[in-house]
């Protein structure tokens, strides 16, 4: 059920749980870290799991072990469809941000406000990816990467500048806003329609928000940020 405030009010708000004192400041733990802390351990279990399946290299795999395989064989594919021969090196990264934004999004499902739906989450996501996009550029490119700033022509270098800055600031704003808009629209029917209307119907606004909006934002996140790495590949 959607928190409300005291005032009766539909609650969008991040709250702190607990709070403690560190080197002189107040640090506190909020609801984002304490759900990305849940869906951390949550994946790590998965993973300790799911690689306890793998390595015991049944001779008739069972039904997990056969979801298991085609998830990776799925992100595989995504990763080499965009990226090419070169997409086996951005595999790790890619799917683990995938399965940690997909882990995020789907935790509204469970009662929890999802951390994606927290700007600072997805800044942080979006800031490390411009990082390896732009070492990569460095890595391919050399002293290219810089002046292909000023290409086609040097005046248009503060426009390729600004795009440069925009993609991490892009890819956190469309998952942040995308995640928000789903918990705003769940709260507000909690807190302002009837009881009945509270029965059955939310099912469908958690599907949508949480299921349906959650795959597809962790599929753009990914595939834009391979295509910004991509882009970055090929030396000039």
């Amino acid at each position: 059920m959607g928190e409300m405030a005291a005032s009766g009010e539909p609650d969008f708000m991040i709250h702190g749980i607990y709070s403690f004192h560190l080197l002189g400041r107040e640090l506190w733990i909020t609801t984002t870290a304490a759900g990305m802390g849940i869906v951390t351990v949550v994946i790590l279990i998965f993973a300790f799991l799911a690689g306890r399946k793998l390595r015991a290299g049944t001779m008739v795999p069972g039904s997990a072990q056969n979801a298991l395989e085609y998830g990776v064989e799925l992100l595989e594919k995504m990763t080499e469809g965009i990226m090419g021969e070169k997409g086996g090196r951005f595999f790790n990264y890619i799917g683990t941000i995938f399965l940690f934004i997909l882990a995020c999004n789907l935790s509204g499902l469970f009662g929890l406000r999802p951390p994606t739906a927290d700007f600072g989450v997805t800044l942080a996501l979006g800031v490390f990816t411009f990082f390896i996009v732009h070492y990569q550029g460095i890595k391919n490119r050399g002293w290219g990467h810089f002046t292909s700033l000023f290409r086609p022509f040097p005046i248009l270098f503060p426009i390729n500048l600004i795009g440069e800055a925009a993609n991490p600031l892009s890819l956190s704003l469309r998952l942040f806003g995308n995640m928000v808009s789903g918990v705003i629209l769940i709260k507000l029917w909690y807190g302002m329609m009837p009881l009945f209307a509270k029965i059955g119907i939310p099912a469908f606004l958690h599907a949508y928000c949480d299921l349906f909006a959650g795959a597809i934002q962790a599929y753009v996140f990914c595939m834009l940020t391979m295509v910004y790495v991509n882009d970055k590949m090929e030396p000039y």
